[in-house]
């Protein structure tokens, strides 16, 4: 197989993503995404933190395309939209408790 050089704008856009990834808040949120929709104030409560720290790191999720909402009436619900990314994250997870006994 031949080399090709990745080009700048994917560069950014990979380190962008991992950047994302380098945010407890947001491992947590995306995290719990993975298993379940969640309005921003079901998020807010399974993670104990505030709605406005929550609708912050989501709004930044969303632009990366990490994760999508959905309207319903006056509640937005969230959940996954990448799982390539979901899933480097699971087997990043699974690569801790494996080499690191993590809980």
């Amino acid at each position: 197989m031949e080399y090709s050089p990745l080009h700048d704008t994917l560069i950014d856009q990979v380190a962008q993503t991992f950047k994302a990834l380098s945010d407890p808040t947001r491992i947590r949120i995306l995290h719990l995404l993975f298993y379940k929709e969640c309005s921003v104030t079901e998020i807010a409560t399974a993670l104990d933190m505030q709605q406005s720290t929550i609708s912050h790191q989501l709004k930044y999720l969303k632009q990366l395309h990490l994760v999508k909402n959905r309207r319903e009436k006056n509640m937005y619900f969230y959940t996954v939209d990448d799982y390539h990314v979901m899933n480097l994250l699971e087997q990043t997870v699974d690569h801790m408790k494996h080499t690191k006994g993590a809980v």
